[in-house]
């Protein structure tokens, strides 16, 4: 849905993604008329994306740790529910059980995010592809991973920077009902209960050691999909790695990887398996389950015939085979300045994955400081960057001339992009050192308090 009444936007926001829908909510929260544009419903789509839905998750359904005490991600996730996040109050919305990680059914969630900002007074959402750089006026550009190449080679001719990029890959989904529990069973590692689960949240896979060597050698005797020649220099972003290319790291790479069976005692045995594959649950209903970390770029007839061979997966009906997509983002610390607006051209601001930030709740968050640092140009006030203590402030740091921009990748938010805690702190307190400083400095920050960062 569009608001189709006479509309006289502010700004204006390239791309309905995470971060793009999030900057949108934010500004519209703060009285900014926003017009939004999103190419998939107008005609045009991505390789990865299935639907036109704002917010649509393409890759996993998980957001990861919601630990808030001892988990970057679970801190930031908390962040942003102080800043009135739009994306997490959907993701809220559409949790599934995932242990102490936070995961959603991927179709509710988006589904909230797009009613939310259609019935927003404050936005205009129009279907259309963006094919370059507004020349003036205030802009965000969200357009994520899988920008159009059109404007992709428009923000290249305006940076005077040649784009970088790196494939993305898809893990498979399951129909629950076509998995053998009778040789499959439930469980969290190590039995840890979450805040919706029950320490029984993901389903099992048991393999033995022959097995276990052959399955290894089916992922790297598998036809793979063929790159075309200018994407055969593109690396990898090691947090979405394909299956296969861990594999051919050594046999033994899954087993301390996503086939680890640490903590996981198979109750038929007692014991732990030689290694083990991990499903979690995808959406609501509990009917759809996808393979941890088996983001794979084998051939869709590969995936079956090798899957297969997992046990209790002999069966299995496949919702969605595993798929690669080239994800595209710009060099930051290079481009950006700390407002994340583009040095070359102050009217733009850039947000999200493009930023290269990675994971879904880290381009959201750059999205929401993206809405609130434009919103604070746009009234006339200035709006400082949140302290480099906090989960939001340490990641749009580190994009933003924290890390080294000869040598600049994609990175999730973690602890050691934060300054450490001051004084000597047991190595067992160290991450609650963190938080509970992040939590007192972004309530400073919000309260337009000083806070003062001790030198290292």
């Amino acid at each position: 849905m569009s608001n189709t009444h006479t509309f006289e936007h502010q700004i204006h926001i390239i791309g309905g993604g995470l971060a793009g829908s999030e900057a949108a909510w934010q500004l519209a929260e703060a009285g900014i008329k926003v017009r939004l544009s999103e190419m998939r419903g107008g005609g045009d789509m991505t390789p990865a994306h299935q639907t036109d839905g704002l917010a649509e998750l393409v890759c996993s359904n998980s957001f990861r740790s919601d630990d808030a005490d001892r988990n970057a991600v679970g801190l930031l996730h908390q962040e942003m529910r102080t800043l009135g996040s739009l994306i997490m109050a959907s993701a809220e919305k559409a949790k599934v059980p995932a242990g102490s990680a936070l995961a959603v059914d991927r179709d509710i969630f988006s589904a909230a995010v797009t009613e939310a900002l259609s019935n927003h007074p404050n936005i205009q959402i129009v279907r259309e592809r963006i094919d370059s750089l507004p020349e003036s006026g205030p802009t965000i550009v969200a357009t994520g991973p899988l920008t159009a190449m059109t404007l992709a080679q428009s923000i290249g001719a305006a940076t005077g920077e040649d784009a970088l990029a790196f494939f993305d890959a898809i893990a498979p989904i399951i129909h629950r009902d076509s998995i053998d529990m009778d040789i499959c069973w439930m469980a969290s590692r190590w039995d840890k209960v979450g805040p919706e689960g029950d320490g029984k949240d993901y389903i099992n896979c048991p393999m033995d050691k022959e097995q276990y060597l052959a399955f290894h050698q089916g992922l790297m005797d598998g036809d793979k999909t063929e790159f075309k020649e200018w994407e055969k220099d593109t690396p990898y972003f090691e947090g979405c790695m394909p299956i296969e290319v861990m594999a051919s790291r050594g046999v033994e790479t899954l087993r301390f990887g996503p086939m680890k069976p640490v903590g996981l005692d198979n109750p038929r045995t007692g014991r732990w398996p030689y290694a083990v594959v991990q499903l979690r649950q995808d959406n609501k209903l509990g009917t759809l389950w996808n393979m941890v970390g088996f983001q794979t770029k084998l051939k869709h007839g590969a995936q079956v015939e090798l899957f297969r061979t997992i046990p209790g997966l002999e069966k299995a009906e496949f919702a969605r085979l595993g798929g690669l997509h080239r994800n595209t983002f710009i060099n930051s610390p290079r481009l950006l300045d700390e407002q994340l607006r583009l040095k070359a051209a102050p009217h733009i601001r850039f947000a999200g994955q493009m930023t290269g930030c990675e994971g879904y709740v880290e381009s959201a968050s750059i999205g929401l400081i993206a809405g609130r640092f434009a919103a604070a140009e746009l009234q006339g006030r200035v709006l400082d960057a949140p302290p480099v203590t906090t989960a939001l402030g340490a990641l749009l740091g580190h994009i933003t001339g924290g890390a080294d921009a000869s040598d600049f990748q994609p990175m999730n938010v973690n602890f050691g992009l934060f300054p450490p805690p001051e004084g000597k702190v047991h190595k067992k307190q160290r991450k609650e050192a963190y938080t509970s400083r992040a939590r007192a400095d972004l309530q400073s920050w919000i309260n337009g308090e000083p806070v003062a960062i001790a030198a290292e």
